[in-house]
């Protein structure tokens, strides 16, 4: 019985986040669908960068801009027009005859998952029995990175073995979109003050200077990991059409879709491990992860790009959950809030800036050569933010996060 009213308990929670990953897979579905796009519509490897790139735009421009938007006019409205936004961009992607609607979708996409990150997040929580608990915020974390990776492997599925590629795909995501609309309005509104939308204020991204030391590390390591994700969602289909004859679009979104799923398994276990040692372990499996995939592109091994997506999904689910903890850890409580904003706009500037970079390399040096380049650079910054924390002395900036774990070794 006990176990029954848990379950029923727990309902509610686990239905919003089927929500937000119903949401995110929206945002990651076009990855195996690119070379389609460009055979139909003729565009280059860099116009490919471009079109992924604004998605994180879009993302950046909703965090500023209405971030806190669900704290006045309530967790479902913001959640409905995420809804709204993603549904409004698979219809750009159903009409697109030119590279103008390639463009739009990705960034109503962008604003899709902008207005969900933060709100389905505290949506999630709040809907838990007893909030805020680490069960609870597992089942955001899983939700949010579970269908980011669902997103090209439902995709490349589709693509590879059902009719009307380029069309099949979005036309399931709108009918999970209006199921996840349904479910949506079934549940109940968490926040009991709500404001007018007038009252909604931009956020401005700040940086205390005590949280500085412990920001530093943190920002790099997020912005190498959420790179490295968008190489993988951006030019690894290319890559492995290109150099290792993969032209199986399920086996491309497979092997997207194993980053992320390995970014869960990373972040579910710096519970056990703890957040001190989850960023410096972090930053070792991103470069482990980088290294990896060096290999896979000079001597054009498949099973490296797999090991690749493994080993760096692992170390950025490692080193973000950890970085998100420590920074909030170090920030006063009234300024914690735009402290964690500007680091979700580094994260995001890493998933967007980087793969541009490559985009323009490889029309001048080769995709190969320019990942070989964008993998140097992303190693420096992720040896940098190590070395940092193996020299930073250690009442440095994580006082809090040192208190967790050693009531977590008791």
């Amino acid at each position: 019985m006990d176990g029954g009213l848990d379950r029923r308990g727990w309902l509610p929670c686990f239905l919003s986040g089927a929500v937000f990953a119903v949401c995110m897979a929206g945002t990651t579905l076009p990855t195996p669908l690119y070379s389609l796009y460009q055979d139909k519509l003729g565009f280059s490897e860099l116009t490919v960068t471009v079109v992924y790139a604004v998605y994180a735009f879009g993302v950046i421009g909703v965090l500023l801009l209405a971030g806190n938007a669900s704290d006045a006019v309530g967790r479902r409205p913001v959640l409905l027009w995420g809804l709204v936004c993603a549904a409004a961009s698979a219809a750009c992607f159903l009409c697109a005859t030119a590279l103008g609607w390639l463009y739009a979708g990705r960034l109503l996409s962008g604003l899709s998952a902008g207005l969900f990150t933060g709100a389905a997040t505290a949506y999630v929580m709040e809907l838990a029995p007893g909030k805020g608990s680490p069960r609870a915020s597992f089942v955001a974390t899983a939700a949010n990175m579970g269908g980011l990776g669902c997103g090209p492997l439902l995709a490349g599925i589709l693509a590879q073995y059902a009719p009307w590629p380029l069309y099949l795909p979005f036309v399931v995501h709108l009918a999970l979109l209006a199921v996840s609309a349904a479910v949506l309005l079934g549940l109940r509104e968490t926040v009991a003050e709500r404001r007018p939308l007038s009252t909604v204020r931009p956020q401005r991204p700040g940086l205390p200077p005590e949280v500085r030391a412990a920001f530093r590390p943190a920002a790099l390591a997020s912005f190498v990991g959420f790179a490295l994700f968008g190489v993988f969602t951006s030019v690894s289909p290319a890559f492995l059409s290109e150099f290792l004859d993969v032209d199986n679009r399920a086996v491309s979104g497979l092997i997207v879709a194993l980053a992320f799923f390995a970014s869960i398994a990373g972040q579910s276990a710096v519970g056990r491990i703890g957040e001190r040692r989850s960023l410096p372990l972090g930053c070792a499996g991103l470069l482990g992860g980088l290294a990896l995939l060096a290999a896979a592109l000079w001597w054009q091994v498949l099973p490296l790009v797999v090991l690749s997506a493994l080993l760096g999904g692992a170390g950025q689910g490692l080193a973000f959950r950890a970085a998100l903890s420590q920074v909030a850890a170090a920030s006063p409580p009234d300024r914690r809030a735009a402290v964690i904003s500007t680091l979700f706009v580094v994260a995001y500037a890493g998933i967007s800036l980087p793969v541009i970079g490559v985009g323009i390399l490889t029309g001048h040096i080769g995709l190969r050569d320019a990942g070989l380049v964008f993998i140097a650079c992303m190693a420096v910054l992720v040896a940098c933010a190590g070395v940092y924390l193996l020299r930073r002395p250690s009442g440095t900036g994580t006082l809090a996060a040192r208190r967790a774990d050693g009531r977590r070794s008791r």
